[in-house]
């Protein structure tokens, strides 16, 4: 009778827990329009975030990396357990019961988590909305002055880094890593509502999955964590851990933070972030370039020297033994949660940055 009651204790704390979690869940997609709710949730939220960057920047490894593997490891042991108990209980229908609604309580929890740490950021204030810089419609000679901008500044700074036998850029990785606490202070003097003290982002081991499935970088906000595929072509590593750093910043939407990644590199002051953020806004503002006028984006191209061309072709062919179904499942699966959380350019949203480069070069002048 003892062992009844406690078991009917724990499913009732079970059950409330789910009931909660589900409340919770769905009051928060009610009043996602209510910004200044959004706000001080993405507020709290961040100032959590930076804590356990900050707590857990002591660990080498990313815990987001071995979360994954233990979520997996256990989820089959777990399985197996559940599996075993079910064959030898006689009351099969209760302990299946017990394990699914243990399950259902530890994701309602996780998604909740998800809410507060990911989600609301979607919601609040936006990079444009704090900055005053909007992205807007342009010409296309607006979209062709800014390439320019970008192809100049390659012809400027390509030999500042450095290259291997074949031209193409290799510069120290854990260089780029130990450098990266200081990128920010430039921009910072221009967006000072992006200050905070910087963590370095974490070097991922099972990298080339992360290539595989399409990915460059990741921000883990159970964690604080900007995670970073170093198995990439090395030149656009600064790039991505500029990107990754933003979003540790607050800046949620892909397109503000591609637009704060280049603008980052550009005033780092490091001639190696430089060279990648002027890298990776040629490729946008290129590959936007090419939809409108094929002309003028290979008259850029051509003028590009050897050692930059050959970045391009060898970052091309990296991505290019990557072109699998898993990536095109990976890109959907995310291009759907982007939609989910109110960005209804998805994937695309990474190209819609061209509109912020170009209002920003039209406001300023240079970068």
């Amino acid at each position: 009778m003892t062992k009844l009651r406690s078991l009917f204790e724990g499913l009732m704390k079970r059950h409330i827990w789910i009931i909660g979690c589900a409340v919770f869940a769905v009051l928060f997609h009610l009043l996602t329009g209510n910004r200044l709710l959004m706000n001080a949730l993405a507020t709290g939220a961040l100032w959590i975030k930076r804590l356990l960057a900050y707590v857990l920047s002591v660990l080498p490894i990313s815990i987001m990396e071995w979360t994954i593997v233990a979520a997996v490891i256990g989820g089959v042991i777990y399985i197996i357990i559940a599996v075993r108990d079910i064959k030898r209980s006689e009351q099969r229908w209760r302990i299946l019961y017990r394990r699914v609604s243990f399950v259902v309580a530890l994701a309602l929890t996780v998604y909740c988590a998800f809410c507060v740490l990911l989600s609301a950021s979607y919601y609040a204030d936006n990079f444009q909305r704090k900055s005053g810089l909007y992205a807007q419609k342009s010409s296309v000679e607006e979209l062709y002055r800014a390439a320019e901008y970008f192809s100049v500044r390659l012809g400027e700074i390509y030999d500042e880094v450095e290259r291997d036998e074949n031209g193409v850029f290799c510069e120290d990785i854990s260089e780029m890593f130990d450098d990266s606490t200081e990128i920010y202070e430039g921009v910072c003097e221009v967006y000072p509502f992006l200050g905070q003290e910087s963590v370095k982002p974490k070097k991922m081991l099972f990298s080339w999955v992360m290539s595989y499935l399409n990915y460059t970088g990741i921000y883990f906000p159970l964690s604080g964590e900007a995670n970073i595929n170093v198995h990439q072509p090395s030149m656009m590593i600064p790039a991505t851990i500029a990107h990754e750093m933003a979003h540790q910043r607050g800046v949620a939407s892909e397109q503000e933070a591609n637009f704060v990644e280049i603008l980052t590199c550009m005033k780092s002051g490091n001639p190696v972030y430089e060279y990648s953020g002027a890298f990776s806004a040629f490729i946008n503002l290129g590959n936007a370039l090419y939809r409108y006028d094929k002309e003028a984006y290979a008259q850029l191209w051509y003028s590009l020297p050897p050692e930059v061309l050959a970045d391009m072709q060898a970052n091309n062919e990296y991505w290019q033994q990557f072109e699998t179904k898993a990536a095109e499942v990976t890109e959907k699966v995310y291009d759907n949660f982007l939609k989910s959380q109110g960005q209804e350019l998805g994937v695309q949203s990474y190209g819609a940055c061209v509109d912020l480069l170009i209002a920003y070069y039209n406001e300023y002048g240079e970068f």
